[in-house]
């Protein structure tokens, strides 16, 4: 007994002379982005670090070495100047149009938001301030990354979506843009010549708008909010191209495989595990007595189902209504006008606790990344309606890996929907896919979310890590793609061949020429 007191006592200790100071930086107001963060700082706290976090959600009851610096908390949509499209006006928008009319303006209000948010402003200004390990989340944010230069510490990016082609192609990732799609790019059939053109053209376009256009923006806000700091840091592209570290939501039993270097790990799925969480009694109650199962409808955090078109709402409700199965649906205002006796609705629902459920038979979804993954954890077919972003690109791999069926919104009507919707519940081909997915998914060496700390803590220990990075990062494209030794090779190799044609006319004027003299002596006599 004694022995274990020491032994617990002797792994405080070594805990506490291990404790690093850590700034996770997640100021994105999207509560979908920071249900998969916000695991970071609390395991990260719990094991013993100095956790401080620039958030615009609070945690209740943090622990007593996490500390959090509020932003002003604005949805994406109220910062946007101009006319912003509604939600599903968004469905035809091209990628191109999305990036000039969301992405770009988004990424600079909440940037700008951030910096000028007063808890911000006064965490920036106390002195004595250091951190072993600045964390940020990588989402048209990159103004934030100079904090790492700020306090002389690793900088270490996650993303909330999968592979991204912008930092491949800064870090000379390989880019294999054959089989790996943009982020935000809705291609029907990737594969073929027109979605391999299409998605060469799109990353092309993103890569040079992003670095010649939208990071002159981002430098331009930290030399307004962090004027200490200008002209004295490398480029916002530098720090993300030397970055220690990228953590992508993705894996590659699910996603499409890629080859990734030592310093971008995949993490797909760190928010979800095994919850113990009880539901609500009524929730609880519900899923429990519903005896033909339950058909769980949520369009997620950004997407309110009360701004559905009226017809569309119409062909949801007759469709639900026809079921035997009980329908649980996200809905954000008090009332829904006919609503049949079967459908239960509900402002904001505990999607984790609810999908993990055995009672729940489909999951009908917006193609979100996160909630798609809390599908796959749990082995749940989906029927999936994409608006924007990735949405169409998640909803696709679902319906390749036979998981699930893919609703194009302009379809949904009540012949569309109650054919889609049936065909997932009633052919036991999905949910038998979706239980094998939901093995392959959890098969793996650890957690992902102990992936995340352990990384995370490499950097650490290792300062940086800079042995894990790239060299041929700090190289030309020239250079990198080989193309001054292939240059030189093809010109040794016309030398060589215009030589050796030389030779042969040569020779072959050297053995023919004295024939021809005597054969035309032989004319003359």
């Amino acid at each position: 007994m004694v022995g274990l007191v020491l032994k617990a006592v002797l792994l405080i200790f070594v805990g506490y002379a291990e404790a690093a100071n850590i700034l996770l930086v997640i100021p994105f107001s999207a509560m979908s982005h920071y249900i998969f963060l916000r695991p970071i700082g609390i395991e990260l706290a719990q094991r013993g670090h100095n956790v401080t976090v620039i958030t615009t959600y609070l945690e209740k009851k943090p622990p007593p070495n996490y500390h959090q610096v509020k932003v002003v908390e604005k949805k994406i949509w109220e910062l946007i100047e101009g006319e912003t499209p509604t939600i599903f006006d968004m469905v035809d928008l091209s990628a191109e149009e999305f990036h000039h009319r969301v992405v770009w303006p988004g990424g600079l209000a909440i940037t700008e938001l951030t910096l000028n948010s007063p808890e911000v402003k006064d965490f920036l200004k106390r002195d004595n301030t250091s951190f072993d390990l600045v964390i940020c989340e990588q989402f048209v944010q990159e103004a934030l990354y100079a904090l790492s230069t700020k306090y002389n510490a690793p900088l270490a990016i996650v993303s909330t979506f999968g592979n991204c082609l912008r930092h491949n192609i800064m870090t000379r990732n390989p880019l294999q843009l054959a089989t790996i799609l943009a982020e935000y790019l809705k291609v029907y059939n990737p594969g073929s010549f027109w979605g391999r053109l299409r998605n060469l053209y799109f990353a092309v376009y993103e890569y040079f708008w992003w670095r010649y256009s939208y990071l002159e923006k981002q430098e331009d806000l930290v030399k307004k909010y962090l004027p200490e700091l200008a002209g004295k840091i490398p480029s916002l592209y530098d720090l993300q191209k030397n970055a220690s570290l990228m953590l992508i939501n993705s894996h590659y039993s699910f996603d499409t495989p890629s080859a990734l270097l030592p310093n971008i790990v995949e993490i797909g799925g760190m928010h979800v595990t095994q919850s113990n969480t009880r539901l609500p009694d009524d929730l609880q109650k519900l899923l429990d007595e519903s005896k033909h199962g339950v058909v769980y409808m949520s369009l997620g955090s950004n997407i309110r189902s009360a701004d559905l078109p009226e017809q569309k709402k119409r062909a949801f409700l007759n469709v639900f209504k026809q079921l035997k199965q009980t329908v649980l649906w996200k809905w954000e205002e008090d009332e829904l006008e006919g609503k049949p006796d079967n459908l239960v609705t509900g402002k904001w629902l505990p999607q984790q606790q609810i999908i993990a459920h055995p009672n729940i038979k489909v999951f009908i979804t917006h193609g979100g990344l996160i909630g798609m993954q809390e599908a796959i954890y749990n082995g749940v077919p989906i029927v999936g309606v994409p608006i924007f972003c990735d949405q169409y690109n998640n909803v696709l791999l679902a319906e390749e890996a036979g998981v699930g069926k893919v609703l194009e919104y302009n379809d949904i009507n009540d012949e569309s929907l109650n054919k889609t919707l049936n065909d997932v519940l009633n052919n036991d081909s999905y949910l038998k896919k979706a239980r094998v997915l939901q093995r392959r998914w959890k098969d793996r060496p650890m957690s992902p979310l102990n992936t995340t700390i352990f990384w995370l803590e490499y950097i650490i220990r290792n300062k940086g890590a800079d042995f894990m990075k790239n060299p041929a990062r700090n190289m030309s494209w020239f250079a990198y793609c080989m193309l001054d030794v292939y240059g030189f090779i093809f010109a040794v190799s016309i030398a060589i061949t215009l030589s050796i044609m030389k030779l042969i006319n040569d020779l072959k004027g050297f053995i023919i020429g004295p024939q021809n003299k005597v054969a035309k002596k032989k004319k003359r006599s």
